[in-house]
């Protein structure tokens, strides 16, 4: 090795010992002739001293280090003056006293800064990489993702578990996400898709006898992108034979609660909090719950029928329901506020919010005349209301209301400051096994045609489909889904009945799943799973929003990498090797 040890490794203790060390030129600073520069590797950062009248020549090679220079310095370990220690760092207490040093290259002025204190702009960011990762910060994000797949890999190796890898160049299934097409050169006029996920190849699996799958996966959506999603993105994906759901939620939490141990020394508590679908999104208005604070919604559309606000008379007379949000203490919000809430409400599908806050005497807005003395009364009571504190109501069909409800209750949340620095998991469970399509007349499944309908609800499948719920099941932290998956349906006659409410038939099925309804004739086991965003789970990890950070080559958000200026033009030579004519449209 060119080293003896890394800059992180060095304390007191190594006070007189001769060493090694190599990394980059952070930074150079001249006092009073003596140099001081911040060699950084991987691992940290060591203050090497030159100092002329320690050694004269080493102190003329350095007066010429630019940063970034690559240098092996050796030199004896010695205490930092007194004084000049730094607490924040690891070798804060020492330094290195330079008797040799070797320039291994040099290096043009870095076009970004190589500073967790200096940010560049994204698309630098990206252009330049390999550069960003260099900063102490993204090394650290690396590490951690590298420590959370290895937590993952032994976890699930001692639970018995296969890594089994799954095809690249698949055929395209209906159903999924837009997947990315890949022409076939030997095969003129035909293309493979990239796998959105192995979900068929799984299931396969399980067919297949190997009981106990799972693998850390790469899938592909040529999707519209946001700050949580990637053309390209990892899944830990898990599947598994003769289970209920339970068994994966037992397994999913020992997973979790090993990879959150390993990678940042966090102690998750186990069994997660269950909620169902309904309660979800009666009480959040949402499907994947923040319950890092309170702020529940209440149904008033019994109480509110008694009013004789018309808003919502005429709601609940088509169907509708009205909901009820207690944002706590802010009766104190101005009218441009309220109005902001307002705005946000709209933005998510509903024609507004009912408001009004509550004072001594009952509630205080302009629609309180159309809301009588004792209907006020019940009013506060069904929402646990007192003085001070703000009622928005929302008037809708049930989804409608409930989910653009739960966006302001969010909005409140941020803008009061109550989310709390906790990890806040829970199981969502009985998802609705079809939703109803207005624009086809048909209903469609929520999931996939493959998710098993909870037993007791197969008697609703022919004529209420709507109350059937499923054995679907998604996994919440701090009000992000991490994954979800459900248990398969591995009977024939229960995936024709799965098949006719969405006016598909077996065989019509067959012909769109061939190789996965035929592998079901020959003895598929009962099975489910579950598939987890990796990248995600590491941006939670970190405590961070944009998946792009736990990604060491992320795409912008117009999926292009500016480091290679992919997606790049097709030439002649490509098209005629695969057949293809070009005729596109700008």
């Amino acid at each position: 090795m060119l080293r003896t040890h890394t800059c992180c490794e060095l304390t007191k203790k190594d006070i007189g010992k001769v060493v090694t060390l190599c990394g980059w030129a952070q930074s150079r600073r001249d006092h009073g002739g003596i140099i001081f520069i911040d060699l950084r590797d991987r691992y940290g950062i060591n203050q090497v001293v030159f100092d002329p009248e320690h050694n004269a020549s080493v102190h003329k090679s350095a007066e010429k280090i630019g940063r970034e220079w690559v240098l092996r310095v050796t030199g004896k370990v010695v205490s930092r003056p007194k004084g000049m220690e730094n607490p924040k760092m690891h070798t804060g207490e020492i330094e290195i006293m330079t008797d040799k040093l070797e320039i291994l290259n040099k290096s043009e002025v870095p076009p970004i800064d190589i500073e967790d204190r200096l940010e560049a702009n994204e698309e630098m960011r990206l252009k330049y990489r390999y550069l960003d990762l260099r900063r102490p910060v993204m090394q650290n994000h690396l590490l951690t993702r590298h420590t959370a797949a290895q937590s993952a890999r032994e976890f699930l190796s001692k639970e018995g578990f296969l890594e089994i890898e799954t095809p690249m160049f698949v055929k395209t299934t209906p159903g999924g996400a837009r997947v990315f097409k890949v022409p076939s050169r030997v095969h003129p006029g035909k293309f493979y898709a990239l796998p959105e996920s192995p979900q068929i190849y799984k299931q396969l699996l399980m067919v297949a006898g190997c009981d106990k799958y799972f693998q850390l996966t790469r899938c592909m959506r040529d999707e519209d992108l946001r700050a949580d999603r990637q053309p390209e993105f990892t899944q830990i994906d898990i599947e598994q034979s003769f289970v209920e759901e339970e068994d994966i939620f037992s397994l999913v939490e020992g997973l979790l609660k090993n990879i959150f141990k390993k990678a940042i020394n966090a102690e998750v508590k186990t069994p997660f909090k269950r909620l169902t679908w309904h309660d979800a999104m009666a009480k959040y208005g949402s499907d994947k719950p923040d319950l890092r604070f309170g702020l529940e919604l209440s149904e008033v559309t019994k109480i509110a029928e008694k009013s004789d606000f018309s808003v919502f008379k005429n709601v609940i007379a088509k169907g509708g329901v009205v909901y009820a949000l207690n944002a706590s203490g802010c009766a104190s919000f101005t009218r441009t506020d309220i109005e902001a809430l307002i705005e946000l409400a709209k933005l998510h599908h509903l024609p507004g919010l009912a408001w009004a806050k509550v004072a001594d005497k009952g509630l205080e807005s302009s629609i309180t005349k159309y809301i009588s003395e004792p209907v006020q009364k019940e009013l506060i009571k069904a929402t646990g209301a007192k003085k001070g504190d703000l009622l928005l109501f929302a008037a809708d069909k049930f989804i409608k209301a409930v989910a653009g409800l739960g966006q302001v209750r969010l909005a409140i949340a941020q803008k009061k400051n109550l989310v709390k620095n906790a990890l806040a998991f829970c199981w969502v469970v009985d998802f609705p096994s079809y939703e109803f399509n207005e624009d086809s007349g048909k209903w469609q499944a929520t999931h996939h045609i493959f998710t098993a309908p909870k037993e007791e609800d197969v008697k609703f499948l022919e004529k209420e489909p709507g109350k059937v719920r499923s054995k679907a099941y998604d996994i919440v932290l701090n009000g992000v889904e991490l994954g979800g998956g459900s248990i398969r349906i591995h009977d024939r006659e229960v995936q024709k009945q799965m098949l006719k409410v969405t006016g598909l038939t077996f065989e019509e099925a067959e012909k769109k799943f061939d190789f996965l309804l035929e592998a079901f004739k020959y003895g598929a086991p009962p099975h489910g799973g579950i598939a987890m965003g990796f990248d995600r789970l590491c941006a939670l990890l970190l405590g961070i929003t944009d998946i792009r950070e736990a990604i060491a080559f992320p795409k912008t958000k117009n999926a292009e990498n500016p480091l290679d200026n992919s997606p790049q033009d097709w030439t002649p030579e490509w098209l005629k090797e695969l057949h293809l004519k070009l005729d596109t449209k700008k």
